[in-house]
This record gives structure tokens, sequence and C-alpha cells, in this order.
């Protein structure tokens, strides 16, 4: 029998010594050594067997719950739940015990590795945000001690470095108010303010703001298509229109001169997916996974030297997901990168 139950294991132990103790009986009986009659020799065979079955219940029963339940009792109270399964001996009790164990140990494995990938996110971070808030910090330190230490009598130099603060105040000042947005989204307490609007228009707006920007820097910024079917989402626009702001200034400024960002809306049935897409100079693989983490940077030196506060990504993410939506990238070195989301599809005509 394969994998037997505890209740199993007892009937056919006690069938077994009742069945020896019958045999023997009925030998004894036929060679004269016992006079007792055949029915009281089956009555002593089923008392026996009763006896040995009670008795061979009780041990193994105690068994159970003084060891085995001591297990369940343990999970239980590791998994914060009050609910202990009976044991029962009709069941295959070590086989239960052995499942629940191996369940516990591989959550327990699962458990401990995101722990320790967290504490590396959260070393990462601080790491990461120290040094985001030393920079303008020492910047602005050094400007104040010059200006201190003599340079304030020239009013040019005064001038000069009292700007130069200015600009890396403004600096702490968006890191202070993007890393609040951030620890708002995540504790959930982001507030969005959904209305019906053209998505299409939106995205001209915002080109249009980018503009200055764009030609600066030698960026064509256009629809993909000539006449783009005009989309009507429901969503918060002013939260889309950081995400898109964030998106453009990110494509203009890893683009190639004379590069161009192109953007198109495509029909998802109960979504739009918008997508903006470059020909710059691209994105490594394994960078991806981690491009939307807070402060990741995948050119560190260049990427501070263009501005930014290394946070766009991640705001831009926990809008989306706020929305209840997704973000996605696909990128190749030296062809180019191109962001998708989406957003829900409104069913009002504007």
């Amino acid at each position: 029998m394969k994998n037997p139950t505890p209740k199993q294991i007892i009937v056919i132990t006690s069938a077994i010594l009742s069945v020896g103790m019958l045999l023997s009986l009925i030998l004894l009986k036929i060679t004269g050594q016992l006079t007792t009659d055949y029915i009281w020799l089956f009555v002593l065979a089923i008392l026996l067997f009763v006896f040995s079955y009670l008795i061979f219940s009780y041990f193994i029963e105690k068994y159970i719950y003084r060891k085995i339940k001591l297990i369940y009792k343990y999970i239980n109270e590791l998994k914060q739940t009050d609910s202990i399964k009976p044991l029962r001996l009709q069941n295959d009790v070590v086989k239960n015990v052995e499942l629940e164990v191996s369940k516990w140990a591989m959550s327990k494995r699962k458990e401990i590795k995101q722990l320790k990938e967290t504490e590396k996110l959260r070393r990462e971070f601080l790491g990461n945000v120290s040094h985001e808030l030393k920079t303008p910090i020492f910047s602005i330190q050094g400007y104040i001690e010059s200006l201190i230490d003599g340079g304030r009598k020239d009013k040019e130099i005064t001038k000069k470095f009292l700007n130069k603060a200015l600009e890396n105040t403004n600096r702490l000042s968006l890191i202070v108010d993007d890393l609040e947005m951030i620890s708002r989204s995540e504790s959930g307490k982001l507030e969005l303010v959904p209305e019906h609007f053209s998505i299409n228009k939106l995205l001209q707006e915002v080109m249009d703001s980018m503009e200055m920007k764009a030609t600066d820097c030698s960026v064509f910024l256009s629809f993909k298509e000539e006449n783009p079917t005009d989309f009507v989402v429901y969503a918060d626009r002013d939260r889309i229109a950081q995400v898109l702001i964030n998106l453009f200034s990110n494509s203009i400024k890893y683009n190639n001169k004379y590069g161009k960002t192109l953007v198109a809306c495509y029909d998802m049935e109960e979504n739009v997916l918008i997508e903006l897409s470059d020909k710059g100079i691209g994105i490594e693989e394994k960078h991806i996974p981690r491009l939307f983490e807070r402060f990741y940077r995948v050119d560190k030196t260049r990427s501070r030297n263009k501005g930014g506060t290394g946070l766009g990504l991640a705001i831009v993410k926990h809008i989306i997901e706020a929305h209840h939506q997704t973000i996605n990238v696909r990128s190749k070195i030296g062809v180019g990168s191109t962001f998708g989301f989406t957003l829900k599809k409104s069913n009002i005509s504007i």
C-alpha cells in the first residue's frame, strides 16, 4: 500500500495480530491442547483486534499531537494566523506536515530574497540621494565661502556666484519636491483628478512648450503621422502632462544632433497606447530593468551634466501606475529608444 494513513496502519497491524492469534488458537484446538469452542476463539480474536486498535490509536495519536502538532503550531505562529488545521488519523498526516513545512520554507526563502533585494536597493538609494544632495550643497558652500573671503568686493563676481548659488538652491528644491511626490505616490496619497480630454491636443501643447529646448539641441518633435487619429482619454490631465514633459525632455537630451522624436497613439480597445520614439544614443539592455528606479542613471557623469534630478522616470512610472496603467521601454544602442504607456480610453467625444 502506497502512502498509508496512520488509521490504515493501525487497522492492518491490529488485523495481523488478531488473525495471528486466531490461527494459533485454532492450531491448539486441532492438536487437542485447547478445549474451547471455535466461537469463543473468534470472539477472542475480535476482542484482541478492538483492544490493539484502541491501544495503537492512543499511542500514535498521542505522538502526533505532541510532536507533529507542535510543528503545525509553530508554522501557524510564524504565519501569524490562528487557524490550525485539525490532524486526523484517517489522513496522511506526515505527508501533510511535510507539504506544509515545504510550502512554509519556500515562502520564507522568497521573503529572505526580497528582503535582501530591498536592503540592497535601500543602501543604493541612500547613497544616491546623499550624492545628489551633496553636489548642490557643496557648490553653494563654495560660492558663499568665496564671497565671504573677499569675492563680494567685485560686483560681477558677486552677481555670478549668487546666480550660481541660486541655481543650486533651485536644484535642491526640485529634488525635495520630486522626493515628496514619490513619497506621496508610494504611500497612496497621490491625488488624481481625472477628466475627459484629447490626448492629441495635450501632446501638441507639450511639444509646443518644448520647442525652444528642442531647437537649442537641434532636435525635431513631431507626430508620426501627418493627421493622427484624435483619441479622448480619461485621466488626470496635469499629471499626464508632467509624464509627457519628462519623456520629451529625456528624448531631447539623449537624442542625436538633428535627430527626431516622433509620437504616435494607437487604439488598444479599452486603452490608448502613447509612444515616443527617438533616434538617439539608445540604452543598453542591462540598464532597462532598473531604468525607472529613483536616482538610477545609465551614464552618471553625462546625466548629471545634462541636468535633472534623476527622479523623472521614477515619477513617470508612479503617475502611470496611479492610473492603473503600464509603461514600458524598448531600446537599442545606436538605434534609439521608444517609451510607451497606456491610458484609459473615454467614450465621450470632445
